[in-house]
């Protein structure tokens, strides 16, 4: 059986399934990604990049539209030449965010084409809009229905498709969700767990310990989709009421999603000037190793995570998982997870003073919330990689007899 997976940013959200793929008897898996994505042990990436850039010309609605055609296009010139090679995929699992896969089914139309559709984007309802701090004008509006142009033919185009929570499966139109699986792609469960005996090392040498006043708060970039600025605004209110605690912040100074702040080279250094702390008592760490990340999270008391309405962050999985007290938004995505008081905690997104109260709450608690934490961890348990490579295996075999790995993934499925 030949496998192969499209992701600009290879392995992305396939990491999981395409290792394990790699591993199987008479599995072939290869890959295919921008000259930037970082690739996996035993599995054979070819790169490419787009030949231009859209056109400075090109109307503003329609850039995005033009630039998922010069990916698409790039990659159907790469796929046409592993045809001529003789190379056939029987499965294509692809991201097709970026238009890499518009042009797939011309080059192997007999292929079975899986689509990771992560988000079908809205004007109303969602992230755009949703913070008054940043309001949605008509030019991003209608550039957002021009960019959902892309997603439909995403949709039209795929044989299968896949999205990681039910919220996000319910953005996409009607006519298509039920061509749509919810699987998420799944968290390392089984690396991950509490840890009453877990330190900290900060930058400075002072070692934070497990059952201390741990504030912790993680994104992969710290920005107002991910609730930095509300955050921030908590956090003196926070540092004032408890003299003891300390915090540790996990984060880059990038942009993942929305934009960089017009007044200050990134979000950090702008909220710290609206929001003086003691920087003996708040850490911002960076980016860090996975290593460093887990210990974060194990010595954590309470762990913060605010989201606009937008995907879900595998971080908050994470925590949950190693047995972290989660204070989160009441947002779409994190209700989905969280239930108020049995796994976690609820938060008004924008409330900073709410934020404080709940937090301050749980660290001057004489015992701690009953089953939170237990709770908590089986919840995460739910979102496991054993989970996602089963679930991915039952979509890729349809309709696929290959011998000994159809009987390998059946018995998978029956443990």
């Amino acid at each position: 059986m030949n496998v192969l997976f499209i992701h600009q940013n290879f392995p992305g959200q396939f990491r999981h399934i395409a290792a394990h793929l790699a591993g199987q008897p008479g599995v072939d898996v290869l890959a295919i990604g921008r000259e930037q994505a970082p690739g996996l042990p035993g599995v054979r990436l070819l790169r490419y990049k787009p030949h231009r850039q859209p056109s400075a010309h090109t109307h503003p609605y329609a850039r995005s539209f033009e630039d998922g055609i010069l990916h698409g296009q790039q990659v159907l010139r790469l796929l046409l030449e592993l045809k001529a090679k003789g190379y056939r995929p029987d499965v294509i699992v692809a991201h097709p965010g970026w238009g890499e896969t518009l042009y797939a089914k011309e080059a192997f139309p007999q292929a079975k084409l899986i689509h990771f559709c992560e988000y079908y984007y809205q004007t109303q309802g969602a992230d755009a809009g949703f913070d008054p701090e940043f309001p949605l004008d008509i030019n991003g509006a209608a550039s957002i229905r021009s960019r959902n142009a892309l997603h439909l033919l995403n949709l039209e185009n795929c044989d299968q498709a896949i999205t990681p929570t039910r919220w996000q499966h319910s953005l996409h139109p009607a006519a298509y969700q039920g061509k749509i699986q919810v699987i998420h792609e799944g968290i390392d469960t089984a690396n991950l767990g509490p840890d009453p005996e877990a330190s900290l090392q900060l930058p400075n040498g002072r070692v934070l310990k497990a059952g201390e006043p741990i504030i912790t708060y993680v994104a992969r970039n710290l920005e107002p989709y991910r609730g930095f600025h509300s955050f921030m605004r908590a956090l003196p209110l926070i540092l004032k009421q408890h003299p003891t605690c300390q915090v540790v912040v996990v984060g880059g100074d990038d942009v993942s999603y929305g934009s960089k702040p017009k007044d200050a080279p990134n979000w950090r250094s702008k909220l710290l000037a609206e929001n003086p702390v003691d920087l003996n008592r708040v850490h911002f760490l960076g980016k860090v190793p996975y290593a460093t990340y887990k210990k974060v999270l194990q010595v954590s008391a309470v762990h913060i995570y605010l989201t606009y309405p937008f995907v879900l962050s595998w971080s908050l999985l994470e925590a949950m998982a190693s047995g972290c007290l989660i204070i989160g938004s009441d947002t779409a995505p994190v209700r989905e997870v969280i239930e108020e008081g049995e796994n976690g905690l609820l938060v008004d997104f924008f409330d900073a003073q709410g934020i404080a109260s709940k937090v301050i709450q749980v660290l001057t608690a004489a015992a701690e919330p009953s089953g939170i934490y237990a709770c908590s961890v089986k919840t995460a348990r739910k979102y496991s990689t054993d989970n996602s490579i089963t679930a991915y295996h039952r979509l890729i075999l349809q309709g696929q007899q290959v011998g000994g790995f159809t009987s390998i993934v059946q018995s998978r499925v029956a443990v």
